[in-house]
């Protein structure tokens, strides 16, 4: 039975974004598989308005991930998203655009949620609004995926919940607070990875799912 990173995270979350380039290089390894679970953390009572203190915090953090990561918060996001205050800060779309993409092509999602990423974070895109969404998911052939997402919802809604429950369940279980959270199982065993390697040593993050791998 192959070993699966279970990854809990968020699509507007900046610390998932962050981790990315580590999580490109863990599913290309092959070593584990990635399993990824939406948290919900950004939707229904935990979406906002995008106002100018939730802005500035947003930008300063942003700024630091950066630093950290190496991963790129442009002037464009800053300026066409944390600027519109027309735009509220909710990850419910993108969950329900992924979900799709997990329903259609599961194999393809972390590249759905690397271009989801791509499109806020270096575009500047609004990836509140599904037309946006269908046309990143588009643009990656993923057609099927488009076409749920701009479908009858509840079916779908009602898949994003689960995966949502299964990921508040996980982190439950460890204790885990917040986004990203790594869960590392191997033959029926559970363990939770701490993240912090993630940005200041991918190298040594990656040793240490491959030890047990």
């Amino acid at each position: 039975m192959q070993t699966t990173l279970h990854y809990v995270f968020d699509p507007l979350c900046g610390w998932c974004y962050g981790a990315s380039a580590t999580l490109a290089a863990i599913a290309a390894a092959g070593t584990v598989r990635l399993g990824l679970l939406p948290s919900g953390l950004f939707q229904g009572p935990g979406a906002r308005a995008m106002d100018d203190g939730f802005a500035a915090y947003a930008w300063s953090n942003d700024q630091r991930i950066e630093r950290l990561s190496g991963q790129i918060f442009s002037p464009c996001y800053r300026d066409e998203v944390l600027a519109n205050r027309e735009q509220r800060f909710d990850s419910g779309p993108a969950t329900l655009a992924l979900t799709a993409v997990h329903q259609t092509a599961p194999e393809r999602e972390m590249e759905a949620l690397k271009a989801i990423q791509q499109a806020r974070y270096v575009e500047g895109r609004d990836i509140t609004r599904t037309d946006v969404l269908a046309e990143v998911l588009q643009a990656l052939g993923l057609s099927a995926a488009a076409q749920a997402l701009q479908g009858p919802r509840e079916t779908l809604v009602s898949a994003a919940d689960a995966r949502i429950a299964e990921a508040q369940a996980l982190m439950r279980r460890f204790g885990a607070r917040g986004v990203p959270s790594f869960v590392l199982e191997d033959e029926g065993r559970q363990q939770l990875v701490h993240a912090s390697a993630v940005y200041s040593d991918p190298r040594a993050f990656m040793a240490q799912l491959q030890a047990v791998a």
